[in-house]
Parts: structure tokens; C-alpha cells; sequence
């Protein structure tokens, strides 16, 4: 049966995370009809709530050997398919005064049992390599860190998994299952714009919904033990750093600094938090003061360095003893077969590990998929690259189950949208003509509007504009503008004193005076 059209497929999977993106590719490529649903839009969970740090795995290397091992592998995988969502920075684990150096000795030792390059430096190397850093260290070591874009890179994975046949549906809640006694045969969805309730089959669903992986197994029957570690995250208005900072302790509060894009995040703290609450989380203005003090520390002039927003996510780790912050919770994969563990068949489970091990638990998962239905095509996804967009390159039509994606020569040069993250008009219209596109919210997610120094003050109208004259009305796009703001909102009021509140400020009387928007047009903020 043609996918596209029906409602049978060898693989369904939940979630639209890295995870369930790089599962999708994986399943496509070894020429399975693949599903993906997702509950809102794809990186809405903690993809997209993290500070996009590319592992080299040292911060992992003294106390979870595995997951270093796993990290070193992936960076090195990822640097050479996914360039354009990976910056190659390197990194720097720094020894302050109130560290010490004697956790060093053991750091440099392990890292090199992983299979970690390393590097020790002098404080004036370090300082020369990274001047942000303080000048108070008293040693650094050089590791193979870097950055990566987990909104590009889980768009990516679907744009290849839909290049190869898969079909992917954002918006569409996963609200039961089909059983039949002891076996998983498909799920009962519903179209959450649409409002229909709908049916897919399959032998295999897969449940790649991480922190909410448990209300998921639940869901069908069977009971996964996770723990929701939330972490908080800052947004710092320009590029603070241009290596990676990190603390060379064990793993605490605000001990990483990664530069990205045109900002730079610290992060992150650990609080375990009600699962019941996974939904509704924000950064809470302690958490700010803990993160600023912390990393001020690691680079002194974040201290009056503008904080453009605060979040946070949730950590989909799997408990395994009473650890109050799951500092101590391995971060390795946790991959469950329940027709083994449950006696239910055609369920399985892929949860824990990271954002940086996401294409090894697609793997992971593929191959159980594979043997579960008795294909034997090996995995290809560590040596075929993911497409990539330019800026200003209009990809063509893709058509035909493996037609490669082909770029047609670049047009005149467009006027910028966001000068803070330099999107023109040409990217902005690709993604709302091609890409699904009918919200501000889900154009932020694949362009980056709205996400630079001016936190969408400049961009949006403009933004706006183009997406009411697609959509032929200005209506629905004034209610998209007031429920992106509102949504940017949650970011910005934790640290609303001082600049950021007089933005905050500004920002409010522009589009009430100037645009003329309303609280009340923005509607309910569910879908």
C-alpha cells in the first residue's frame, strides 16, 4: 500500500525529537515505509531546549566511561555528515582557583582511556586561545568540543527520511493503541488542527517520546521509571566565547559555556521535577541569579554582559537510584524491547542517552526494528551525509521515492528579514511555501527568526507580512504574531530588570502603539 495515501506501514514512530528524526532516517534508508508523528511541532521538546553543545565526551569521561566512548565516536561522525549544523570550536575544561588541579590528573588520564584527544595548556595559552575565559585559572585542557544546531539538525533528518519515503506529521497526538491481546498493531491519533480522529497500523511502533516516554508506555500498558531532571539554561546577547568553556570538577551548576550561532548559552542546573509538570516548564528567577553568579565565574564579563532570554527542559533519564538532581543517573541509551521485558510485542522503547548520541540510538533502534521484521539491510547513517540548506540556494522539487535533492543556481540577493541572524526573504518564503510552514513559532524553528539579539523585535512584523500574504489574510497571521510573542515572553520575564526589562518594555509598547496588537488576538495558546 502506497503510504502516502494509506494508513499502513512497516514502522510508527512517536515523537519528533532528534531521536524519533534520526529513527525515521535510519528505518527510510534501509527501505522500510516509515511514520512520524509528532504532538506539536518537531524539536519541541528537549531537542530544542538545550545548549547545543557538541560532545566531545570529556565531561563524561571520569564518571560514565560509556557515554565518552559514545560521544567521541558521534562527534567525530557528525563533523563529517552533518557540516552544516556543526561548528568546530573545540573546547577548553578550565581549572579555577576553588577547583583545584587534582581532579586534572584524573580527567586527562580518563579522557585518553576514551579515546579523547586532549591537550594541557598553560593559563596563558588558554587565555590566548579563548580571552574571555578568567584570567585567575590555573590550567586548561584542550578537547575536541564543539557546537551544533539541533533544530537544523533534526529538520535535516526528516527532510532525508521524507527524500527516501518516510511520511511526517507534525500535530497529530498519539491518544491510544490498537492491541490485539499480548501485541502492539497500530495507534489511535488525533489531527489536533484538523480536530479528526485517525488510525495507522504497523507490526512495530516505536516510542521515541523522551521525558514523556513514561505517560507514553503507560499509554500502552507498560511502565518505564523516568526521571525528570530539569535543567535551566541563559541566553547571553552577543558571542561571549568563540571556544567552549567548561569546568575541569565534577559535573555542577552553570560549568558550561557554549558558543552558538551568534550567542552564547550557559547552562545547565539539575533539579528533579514532578512528571506532571514536564508541560510547563520555565527557567524560575533563582535559577537565573545561580547561573549568572556560576558563570561569571567561568567568564568574568558575563556579569554585565546583556541575558537575552531564559529557559528550560527536561531530561528524559531513566531512574535508577534516589539521587536528588540525577547528576549521578547515567546519560547512556536505554533502549527497551518490551515484547522481551513485557511480553507485549511490537513495543519498543528508545530513551536516555543525548542530543549528541541521537544518530547511535537510531541505530540502535533500527537495527531492533530490522530484526523484529526480518530485514537485513546494515545502517548507513554514519557515513551518508544530511542534506543541507544554504542561505540564499532554493533546493528543487523533490519527486519520486530516492530522488536526490538537487540545487538549482542562486538567485539575485533578498533583503534581510532578520538582520540579527541574517534570514532574507528568499529562506523565510522557502520554508512557509515548502516546508508546512503556518505559524511564526514553527518559521523560528526552521530559519531562526525571532531567536537573535532583538529576541524577534525588528524580524517579526516582517515575518508576519510574509506569511499573511501567503495565506491570503492578515488575521491569522496577527494572531501567530501576538501568540510568538507571548511565548517569547516566558523567556524574557525571568530576567526582566534593568536592559532587558527596559527591551521587554519597548518591545510591548512597539506592537500594542505601533501595530496595534491586542492580548485578546492571540487567542488560547492551544492549538
Amino acid at each position: 500500500m502506497d503510504p502516502e495515501s494509506g494508513n499502513t506501514f512497516d514502522v510508527i514512530i512517536v515523537g519528533g525529537g532528534a531521536t524519533g528524526a534520526g529513527t525515521a532516517r535510519d528505518c527510510a534508508l534501509r527501505g522500510l515505509r516509515v511514520l512520524l508523528l509528532e504532538r506539536y511541532d518537531y524539536t519541541n521538546g528537549a531537542t530544542g531546549r538545550n545548549h547545543g553543545l557538541l560532545h566531545s565526551g570529556a565531561r563524561y569521561a571520569v564518571k560514565d566511561a560509556e557515554s565518552a566512548v559514545e560521544c567521541i565516536r558521534e562527534n567525530k561522525i557528525l563533523k563529517a555528515i552533518a557540516p552544516d549544523c556543526v561548528e568546530d570550536t573545540s573546547g577548553l575544561f578550565v581549572s579555577l582557583p576553588e577547583d583545584g588541579l587534582d581532579y586534572q590528573k584524573q580527567f586527562i588520564a580518563c579522557c585518553k582511556k576514551a579515546g579523547i584527544e586532549t591537550e594541557k595548556l598553560l593559563p596563558k595559552e588558554a587565555l590566548r586561545l579563548e580571552p574571555s575565559v578568567n584570567p585567575s585559572l590555573l590550567g586548561a585542557v584542550r578537547v575536541p568540543d564543539g557546537s551544533i544546531d539541533p533544530f537544523r539538525l533534526t529538520l535535516s533528518n526528516i527532510q532525508d527520511a521524507c527524500a527516501h519515503g518516510a511520511v511526517a506529521r507534525n500535530y497529530h497526538e498519539v491518544t491510544g493503541f490498537v492491541r490485539e491481546q499480548d501485541r502492539i498493531m497500530g495507534v489511535e491519533v488525533t489531527d489536533l488542527r484538523r480536530k479528526q480522529k485517525l488510525r495507522f497500523f504497523a507490526p512495530v511502533v516505536v516510542n521515541a517520546c523522551g521525558i514523556w516516554g513514561q505517560k507514553m508506555a503507560e499509554l500502552a500498558g507498560v511502565r518505564i521509571n523516568m526521571y525528570p531532571a530539569k535543567g535551566a539554561l541563559l541566553i547571553f546577547g552577543h558571542r561571549v566565547n568563540n571556544v567552549v568553556l567548561n569546568r575541569c570538577r565534577k559535573a555542577a551548576d552553570a560549568d558550561i559555556l557554549v558558543p552558538g550561532n551568534t550567542v552564547s548559552i550557559i547552562g545547565t542546573t539539575s533539579t528533579r521535577v514532578p512528571l506532571d509538570s514536564i508541560d510547563h516548564m520555565h527557567a524560575l528567577p533563582e535559577e537565573v541569579n545561580l547561573l549568572l553568579r556560576e558563570g561569571a565565574k567561568l567568564a568574568p564579563v558575563l556579569a554585565k554582559t546583556r541575558i537575552l532570554r531564559a529557559y528550560a527542559g527536561v531530561r528524559p533519564l531513566v531512574a535508577a537510584d534516589d539521587d536528588a538532581t540525577g547528576r549521578n543517573i547515567s546519560r547512556g541509551i536505554v533502549l527497551l524491547d518490551h515484547e522481551t521485558r513485557d511480553g507485549l510485542k511490537g513495543f519498543v522503547t528508545i530513551t536516555g542517552g543525548k542530543l549528541m548520541t541521537y544518530r547511535l540510538m537510531a541505530e540502535k533502534t533500527t537495527d531492533l526494528i530490522c530484526k523484529k521484521l526480518g530485514v537485513k539491510t546494515a545502517c548507513k547513517t554514519a557515513v551518508t551525509p544530511l542534506p543541507a540548506l544554504q542561505k540564499g540556494e532554493v533546493p528543487a522539487e523533490t519527486t519520486g521515492k530516492h530522488k536526490k535533492k538537487t540545487v538549482v543556481a542562486k538567485p539575485a540577493p533578498q533583503p534581510l528579514v532578520c538582520e540579527c541572524e541574517h534570514v532574507g526573504v528568499d529562506e523565510v518564503m522557502y520554508a512557509i511555501r515548502n516546508l508546512g510552514i503556518d505559524d511564526l513559532s514553527s518559521l523560528r524553528r526552521r530559519t531562526r527568526i525571532g531567536m537573535g539579539t532583538c529576541q524577534g523585535e525588528l524580524c517579526l512584523c516582517r515575518a508576519a507580512g510574509l506569511l499573511a500574504d501567503h495565506q491570503k489574510g492578515s488575521s491569522g497571521a496577527r494572531r501567530n504574531l501576538v501568540r510568538f510573542l507571548n511565548e517569547r515572553w516566558k523567556g524574557m520575564y525571568p530576567i526582566a530588570w534593568e536592559n532587558g526589562l527596559r527591551q521587554s518594555q519597548y518591545m510591548e509598547w512597539m506592537y500594542k502603539n505601533v501595530c496595534g496588537l491586542t492580548s485578546e488576538e492571540g487567542g488560547s495558546d492551544e492549538i
